[in-house]
Order: C-alpha cells, then sequence, then structure tokens
C-alpha cells in the first residue's frame, strides 16, 4: 500500500482513492508501508482494537440507559463524543451519571446483551493463531467486552477499559479506569514497548473521536465505518469484518485461508 493513499474495502471493494488529508503525514506509518514489502508477513505484530463502533455494534452505555430509561440522552452524549464535538472524558461522566441507582443485577443483564459484529471472532482468531498480540482499548466497560467475548469462545491477550463501581448493590453513577482522561496512544505505546513491538508494527482499528490519537501514532489506521471527523487520519476504510479480513490478508497479518479440496 502506498502512502498517500486511502483504500476502502468491503462493499466498494474495487474503489481506491486519494486519501483526504490536509498535507502529507509522517510518521510510523510511512515505516509500515516500507517494511511491509522487505519483512516476513510472519513477524508478530500488535494489533489493538476499539470495541463499541468497531468489535461491536452494541453500544454498551444505550443497553444500559435501557435499563434505567435514559437510552435517548445517552445517545445523543454519545453520538456529540464521537463526531468531536465535546470531550471524551465529559462525554463519559455524563453517562455514567445517568446510571446512579441502577440495579447491578440489571447492569449485568444489560452487559449480558452486548455481541460481536458478525466475524469479529474469526478476525481475532486468526490474528493469536497467527502470531499476533491483540488488545481491545475501549472507553467501554471492561463486564461488557468480557461477556461478548465468552459468548463467541475468543479471547483477546489484553483489555484496557473502564468500569463503572458498584456499591449496595446498585451503580454510584460513577467511572473509573485508564481511559477516561488516558488516551489509547498512551495505551498503545505502553503495550509496543511491553511487547518489544515498535509503533511501526502496530496496527489500529477504530471509528471514533476517542480513537484519533492510537490512530495516528499507529504504524497502520483502519478505520471501521469511522465518523466524517475521524475518517482522515485513516489509511484504509473497511465497513465489514469479512473486509478486514482480506485487508489483513493482503498486508500480510493475516495468512490467506484455502477453499476446502473437492
Amino acid at each position: 500500500m502506498a502512502v498517500g493513499r486511502q483504500r476502502r474495502l468491503g462493499s466498494a471493494a474495487a474503489w481506491v482513492g486519494p486519501a483526504r488529508r490536509h498535507g502529507p503525514r509522517s510518521s510510523p506509518r510511512t515505516a509500515w508501508f516500507q517494511a511491509s514489502e522487505r519483512q516476513s508477513a510472519s513477524m508478530t505484530k500488535l494489533v489493538a482494537f476499539d470495541f463499541d463502533g468497531t468489535l461491536s455494534d452494541s453500544e454498551m452505555t444505550v443497553l444500559l440507559g435501557d435499563r434505567k430509561g435514559v437510552a435517548d440522552q445517552m445517545q445523543d452524549i454519545t453520538e456529540r463524543a464521537m463526531n468531536d464535538e465535546l470531550s471524551y472524558a465529559e462525554s463519559l461522566r455524563s453517562r455514567a451519571d445517568l446510571l446512579d441507582g441502577l440495579p447491578d443485577e440489571d447492569a449485568e443483564a444489560a452487559y449480558g446483551e452486548v455481541r460481536l459484529r458478525p466475524g469479529a471472532a474469526d478476525v481475532i482468531r486468526r490474528l493469536r493463531d497467527d502470531g499476533h498480540y491483540v488488545a481491545i482499548l475501549t472507553g467501554g466497560f471492561e463486564r461488557g467486552v468480557q461477556r461478548a467475548l465468552e459468548r463467541e469462545g475468543v479471547a483477546v491477550d489484553e483489555i484496557v477499559s473502564n468500569r463503572l463501581p458498584v456499591s449496595g448493590g446498585r451503580l454510584t453513577g460513577e467511572v473509573d479506569g485508564p481511559l477516561i482522561e488516558g488516551t489509547k496512544d498512551e495505551q498503545l505505546e505502553r503495550l509496543a514497548d511491553e511487547q518489544g513491538v515498535p509503533l511501526s508494527r502496530t496496527v489500529a482499528v477504530g471509528d471514533g473521536a476517542n480513537d484519533l490519537p492510537m490512530l495516528e501514532v499507529a504504524g497502520l489506521a483502519v478505520g471501521y465505518e469511522p465518523k466524517p471527523a475521524v475518517e482522515p487520519a485513516c489509511d484504509v476504510v473497511v465497513d465489514s469484518m469479512a473486509a478486514l479480513a482480506t485487508l489483513f490478508e493482503e498486508d500480510g497479518l493475516l495468512t490467506a485461508e484455502t477453499e476446502p479440496e473437492t
């Protein structure tokens, strides 16, 4: 893949056009394209996924909001945050506050409704089978991520997420965790350092404004149906997990699957 080009893979897979960027971007990204041409496809890499809106089309805070009767307010706050109209920390605290007093059994039921997108479990499983370190970096909530992975019988190497504290069997209306004020680029850099993977060999997949920091520092930035404010930071845009798997096969992250002989 050449620098300065943005691919769209999915329903419009044949389209290849110029990236909508303001000026050239230098970066670890240039090194990704150069390294991909000269290094072994089997080299271990770090792949970091957003969760809500990317691996999952469930919106955890909205599912929780349904249980409290505040889903519409949740959705409005979420959309404004994803379009970079208000800070992510402010939006997350506002959504958590709306959940104050929700019984924990209702919260657990909402977490149980979280689902992975069709094909997401297969992409995760194949990446790990091919030796890559797979992480989920999400401002969403740990229990919802865990329930969705458990349902599909798949695991990742690390989940970095936030939590909704419980006291007396009810949500407190507060939120804690590393991705409230902290950003996903910091977590991606930490993981890369711990795993001995240069940033130029990292991949970030996301859709919303809070994914921008990791998309901007990753070696390969993949937008999954990204918001308009996010798309210019992406090297590649996909609209399905099948398209994402195809991209990863083309770029050497996944071993191409072969049709069984008949």
